[in-house]
């Protein structure tokens, strides 16, 4: 364990509580400024308007006062522990992915960016891929392929790493090896107090267990150890199909939640609007020599007006997805997640929630032009039992997810240009998941897990890990930061 240098005595500080709390912007960066100026950026400089803008989606820009951008572990450990001192807010960014205002920017406090830290290499045995928080999914997939290896990342290249694997980590290869986070091995965090630590099964093992999906609650990730996987090429792509077969392409996604009876696979089915609606699928297996697998079929049987399916390798098929990725466009994703045990059950859900949708959709055109619209799309996430108990496997994570149900979590997706209709839109947007969620709660079907990495800012997320798992990591919150700096100070992102 380290200490940071300019870590102040508890005794004497007052703790941060919301009557105590005054934020001070120009204290913050004058606090930072005076302990790390080299590593400090303000508005009219180069380095300044690079940060403040890269980001994914226009949602997410706003105006800080200045930008850290630390250079070690150490030297953030500095600053944490300076802007707490001040009672200053301050926002964190890693990949820049996640669309809510407010999530990982802040107007007029200290804006975080992690790109200098920058670590990426493989263990001796190439067994761990140790991985710094400026990278994105692409960076480690493109270093890893080198070794005919890859690891149970986002499935989008331009998907940051933090962001990913703090909300859990939903992967291609989730039915061998659980979560993304389930295949974490060691954190290195620095805390409220400035102490950086190595957090692991055997060391700060509450805290270990509370990062498996308890996002940025409880200090900040420096450096992601996470075991790898044997991967020289797979067998991926998407299967396109036209609107006359939708039925059916919700039939198959039933099916195939159903019955996950090769571990190999994994599936994103999604409906896209726009002039027509299409249907799409990402079929993934796990395979360097098996195509169309027999388990796909109720999907590869629909004739496609388009295919991509073919061997690549991970890295490949992570750029192929990632161009569906728009930058420059505001968004919102919504989560959902219904659950049941049967095709019949899990059909009805499916049917539900795209009715549901699609007939709220005429309220959006009256009040959106369609020319301001990027990107309508529903899409599904089958979690299934291999799926929670290879999570069990490696120990478990804060989810709460059981390995009695199957769960089909959905995101509702809107992209538009333009940011005159974000009100509109967000309005829209929870009106309809408000009605979604009636109409599954109605059929019993409805279950309160919303994931992370799809989900909006009005939706709440740790009650739907169960009362147990939310109220112990309150618990481990409390113990790691006492004074809530991770709380109150940086009020971006879901909070337990």
């Amino acid at each position: 364990m380290r200490v940071a240098s300019t870590v102040l005595s508890v005794v004497g500080v007052v703790a941060l509580t919301a009557a105590t709390v005054s934020p001070n912007v120009s204290t913050g960066c004058k606090a930072l400024q005076a302990l790390l100026g080299d590593s400090l950026f303000f508005a009219g400089g180069g380095v300044y308007e690079y940060e403040a803008a890269n980001f994914w989606s226009n949602t997410e820009l706003m105006a800080p006062g200045c930008v850290f951008r630390p250079q070690s572990s150490t030297q953030l450990a500095d600053g944490i522990v300076a802007l707490a001192h001040v009672n200053a807010r301050f926002a964190v960014r890693g990949g820049g992915h996640m669309g809510i205002r407010g999530s990982n920017n802040i107007n007029d406090g200290v804006l975080i960016v992690m790109s200098n830290l920058t670590t990426l290499g493989l263990s001796g045995d190439q067994s761990i891929v140790s991985i710094g928080p400026s990278h994105r999914w692409s960076d480690v997939y493109e270093y890893l392929q080198k070794f005919g290896l890859t690891a149970a990342g986002g499935r989008l290249g331009p998907v940051g790493v933090p962001g990913l694997l703090l909300a859990g980590g939903i992967n291609f290869y989730g039915n061998q090896v659980g979560f993304g986070c389930d295949t974490i091995v060691n954190y290195e965090i620095v805390l409220a107090d400035g102490s950086i630590v190595e957090v692991n099964k055997t060391s700060y093992s509450d805290l270990f267990w509370a990062l498996k999906g308890g996002s940025s609650n409880f200090g900040i990730v420096t450096r992601f150890d996470l075991e790898t996987i044997k991967s020289p090429k797979v067998w991926a792509g998407a299967h396109t199909v036209s609107s006359e077969y939708i039925n059916e392409f919700l039939a198959a996604a039933a099916t195939y939640a159903s019955d996950i009876y090769d571990p190999k696979t994994h599936i994103v089915p999604a409906l896209v609007t726009g002039e027509t609606t299409l249907a799409s699928v990402i079929l993934f297996y796990d395979s360097d020599s098996i195509s169309y697998p027999d388990i796909f079929k109720p999907f590869t049987d629909i004739p496609a007006i388009s295919s991509t399916l073919d061997f690549k390798t991970v890295a490949e098929f992570a750029a192929e997805t990632g161009a569906m990725v728009v930058d420059g466009i505001s968004d919102v994703f919504v989560a959902g997640t219904i659950k049941g045990t049967s095709h019949k059950e899990l059909l009805s859900g499916i049917s539900i929630i795209n009715q549901t949708f699609f007939n709220e959709l005429p309220k959006l055109y009256a009040q959106v032009p369609i020319a301001n619209i990027s990107t309508i799309q529903l899409d599904w996430q089958p979690i299934g039992v291999d799926w929670i108990k290879a999570s069990e496997a490696h120990g478990g994570n804060a989810l709460g997810l059981d390995s009695s149900q199957v769960y089909l979590c959905y995101a509702e997706v809107v992209e538009w240009i333009g940011s005159a209709y974000d009100e509109i839109v967000a309005s829209w947007v929870e009106e309809t998941t408000y009605k979604i969620n009636n109409a599954t709660q109605k059929a019993g079907l409805y279950d309160t897990f919303n994931y992370i990495g799809d989900a909006a800012g009005f939706q709440s997320i740790f009650p739907g890990y169960g009362v147990e798992n939310h109220q112990k990591l309150i618990d481990i919150a409390k113990k790691y930061d006492p004074r809530g700096v991770f709380q109150t100070l940086m009020p971006g992102g879901f909070k337990v």
